[in-house]
């Protein structure tokens, strides 16, 4: 049977293929501390969970408006004024199945065949398949520490090719969890109006910053405190503690309304309705103070792991500013970062991500972890890396 053309080019998603692996070795009774996928340990909160029941009991099991209900559109919306002190219509806001589904729709929005999107490498392994998919051209634009791993309209500027239909960037990001400033998301925003061009922000670690002597950060800017033309994906799945639920976001510029909603209607009928009405808790007040416990849990969970990774050897700049990622320097410990996370899950139980899931810009000389695990865990997964450092 022939495949597609497209199909040779998408890559495997290696944080998932470590996570195959250690639950394998978890079934063959092997104790594994999992540090490599970006997913919270807490569970879904109680109100979200009473929700879904009530929505469940109330008949709220068939499809619903292509981009979902009414009320969560407004109170998605209404977050926005409240969190950033911006108007958002209702009827700009998107309710998708994860962000996933976001970021595919949009790709599908603003993407021919040979055009382009500058990503920055490191950064989330779907998004250049997002493109890929639509047989158009993943731009990689190299960053490192000294740009906080974050694409810079400089760097923007000077990597844009003929073929290049807009920029995408993720603040707070996966891998390194550092943010945009303010300033960089005015410079790219003239530099993609200048260029007639799309600019798609990533804003799924949002409410998951912290602050600290290190890296000094506080609290990160919206895209849309600096504009209404750019697109915004969000999910309930990181700050909100929602995974398996699926449920994301997207904000689109008011005149992509009507194409989006087509798209919806086509691709995803609907996002799952229980989800919807579930996640209208997530956004209630006695939620948001379980989240904001949380938050401080994954910032001293933050603390505790990276102080013990550089005692073992790894190289960590600074303090990652928010989601719950440490993107690790592993030079002095190993040539090879891949073979490096593969060993350490196969002889000390530790999962974890190769730099390689993220890019190609020096990627090999990164691992990445996630520090959503009980404090316990993360404890005797420092115990074990060293030990694995030691007998390498």
């Amino acid at each position: 049977m022939k495949f597609a053309n497209r199909c040779r080019d998408i890559t495997s998603f290696k944080a998932m293929d470590i996570l195959a692996a250690a639950m394998e070795l978890q079934a063959q009774g092997r104790d594994i501390v999992r540090m490599e996928v970006g997913e919270p340990a807490f569970a879904t909160p109680q109100p979200v969970l009473e929700a879904a029941q009530q929505a469940m009991a109330a008949g709220h099991t068939k499809y619903t408006a292509a981009c979902g209900i009414p009320q969560l559109r407004e109170a998605v919306a209404e977050l926005y004024r409240r969190r950033y002190g911006v108007t958002v219509a209702p009827g700009r806001v998107v309710i998708t199945t994860g962000s996933s589904a976001a970021l595919g729709m949009v790709c599908e929005l603003l993407l021919n065949p040979g055009d382009g999107l500058l990503l920055s490498d490191p950064g989330y392994p779907c998004n250049p398949n997002f493109v890929r998919r639509l047989d158009a051209e993943p731009q990689r634009v190299p960053v490192d520490a000294s740009n906080n791993f974050q694409l810079t309209a400089d760097l923007a500027r000077s990597h844009w090719q003929t073929n290049t239909r807009g920029v995408m960037v993720a603040s707070p990001n996966n891998p390194t969890g550092e943010i945009i400033t303010r300033e960089n998301l005015v410079a790219l925003h003239q530099l993609t109006a200048e260029k007639q061009a799309a600019l798609v922000v990533d804003e799924i670690y949002h409410g998951l910053t912290y602050s600290d002597t290190e890296s000094d950060a506080t609290d990160v800017a919206s895209i849309l405190e600096v504009t209404d033309d750019a697109y915004v994906i969000n999910s309930f799945s990181k700050y909100f503690g929602m995974t398996g639920w699926r449920l994301g976001w997207a904000i689109v510029p008011e005149v992509a309304q009507e194409k989006i909603n087509t798209l919806a209607q086509n691709f995803y009928i609907s996002s799952p309705a229980i989800s919807q009405y579930a996640a209208l808790a997530a956004l209630q007040p006695e939620t948001e103070e379980i989240l904001e416990q949380r938050r401080q849990e994954f910032q001293r969970r933050r603390d505790f792991l990276v102080n013990g990774l550089r005692e073992i050897g790894f190289g960590i700049n600074h303090l990652p500013a928010g989601a719950f990622y440490v993107y690790a320097n592993v030079e002095k410990l190993t040539d090879n970062g891949e073979g490096f996370c593969w060993r350490m899950l196969r002889e000390q139980g530790v999962a974890f991500t190769p730099g390689t899931d993220f890019g190609v810009h020096n990627a090999n000389k990164y691992v990445r972890f996630t520090y959503t695990a009980e404090m316990d865990r993360l404890e005797e997964a420092l115990e074990r890396l060293a030990v694995g450092v030691l007998s390498s």
